[in-house]
């Protein structure tokens, strides 16, 4: 996949602190060190993920860890007012999307795939989706003006969000894996200790797979909306 020359502002939005990260935080860091404008949004802060601590404590741990993270990549975070495993899929939090949007201008989108395993995720792609209009409509009222600078929405690979995803587009991040698993391991839940699936290593096996698809070393794998696949040529090239 190939990014325009011109300087982008690319908003990654997630339903818990850490998803956008571990599935495509070597897309952020390369788009960064390009000079673009990266900015992360956490819907929730995943803070139910953590048997032995409460949900308060955890979360506090995870919004700690999502800034460090955050630095490392050179990225701007913001977090959603949203619960772990309650994210509504409501007009209230479509247009809490939007105003997001709207406020960061975002030149790209990158969000979850429409089906998963876990509800927070495909409520997400949902409210993602149909934020991405509600932010462009005149008749839309919020506290900045309507944004129809989207130019594409971008859906990463997960573990999780597995059903119908088909890579589509590729990017080569060999010289950004050292990066990633710097920004990831931020994250306790990366770096073990909480859940038994092995984050790290999976997510490395995948970006390696990847590269052997794209004849890299390594990348990182999206899909996009059925109805963009469609190229309109004049002739066969």
């Amino acid at each position: 996949m190939r990014f325009s020359t011109d300087m982008k502002t690319i908003l990654a939005i997630g339903a818990h602190a850490g998803d956008m990260e571990v599935t495509c935080a070597a897309v952020l860091a390369k788009q960064k060190k390009r000079g673009d404008r990266v900015v992360l949004l956490h819907l929730t802060l995943g803070e139910g993920g953590n048997p032995r601590l409460s949900p308060a404590a955890y979360g506090a741990q995870k919004r700690r860890e999502a800034e460090s993270a955050a630095r490392v990549v050179g990225a701007e975070v913001l977090f959603g007012p949203y619960k772990d495993g309650e994210l509504p899929n409501t007009e209230e939090v479509r247009l809490y999307v939007a105003e997001i949007i709207r406020q960061v201008q975002p030149s790209h989108i990158i969000t979850h795939w429409r089906s998963s395993i876990h509800r927070d995720h495909a409520n997400t792609h949902n409210i993602v989706n149909d934020a991405v209009l509600l932010a462009s409509l005149e008749g839309v009222v919020t506290n900045y003006p309507r944004h129809r600078g989207v130019k594409a929405i971008y859906f990463t690979e997960n573990w999780e969000d597995p059903e119908g995803f088909r890579p589509y587009l590729y990017v080569d991040v060999s010289d950004e894996v050292g990066m990633w698993k710097e920004c990831v391991t931020q994250y306790q839940f990366i770096k073990g200790g909480i859940s038994n699936f092995p984050y790290l290593d999976y997510y490395e096996a995948l970006a390696r797979v990847r590269g052997a698809e794209a004849g890299t070393r390594y990348a990182v794998a999206f899909d996009v909306d059925p109805f963009e696949k469609k190229r309109v040529l004049e002739e066969l090239s």
